[in-house]
């Protein structure tokens, strides 16, 4: 069987991502390693994971690009669905993030908006589809 477990964001602070993320989309924080460099959190049959630029090196070898808010976000995005899409957004940018895109409704009914998190990951928030 092959299934698609988790996402890893290499991040500056692991602790301060996690803390992100619990505090805007209500996350429970499933793990963390006593070094703080490296964490989960409870999102669902997929899980985000963070570890930390240090831990990331040590990893990957030839080393990464780090996200940076000095640049364009990497194409690829985290989606999070909601029905209350203005209300999580503005959590959102109250707990640091910064506003990509704001939302619209799409052609097919979706309302869908765009942020970048504390370390420059590009998020998309949208209503389901249906």
């Amino acid at each position: 069987m092959i299934k698609f477990k988790y996402t890893i964001l290499y991040v500056a602070d692991v602790a301060q991502a996690i803390s992100f993320y619990e505090r805007t989309f209500q996350f429970r924080k499933k793990f963390i390693t006593p070094e703080n460099d490296y964490g989960e959190l409870d999102t669902g049959d997929t899980t985000i994971s963070f570890a930390s630029h240090t831990l990331a090196s040590k990893n990957i070898t030839d080393g990464f690009i780090a996200s940076d808010h000095s640049h364009p976000p990497f194409g690829i995005e985290l989606g999070i669905t909601t029905d209350t899409v203005e209300e999580l957004v503005q959590r959102a940018l109250h707990n640091g993030a910064t506003l990509v895109a704001s939302p619209v409704c799409k052609p097919w009914g979706q309302t869908v908006a765009y942020i970048r998190d504390i370390d420059g990951f590009l998020i998309e928030i949208c209503t389901p589809i249906s």
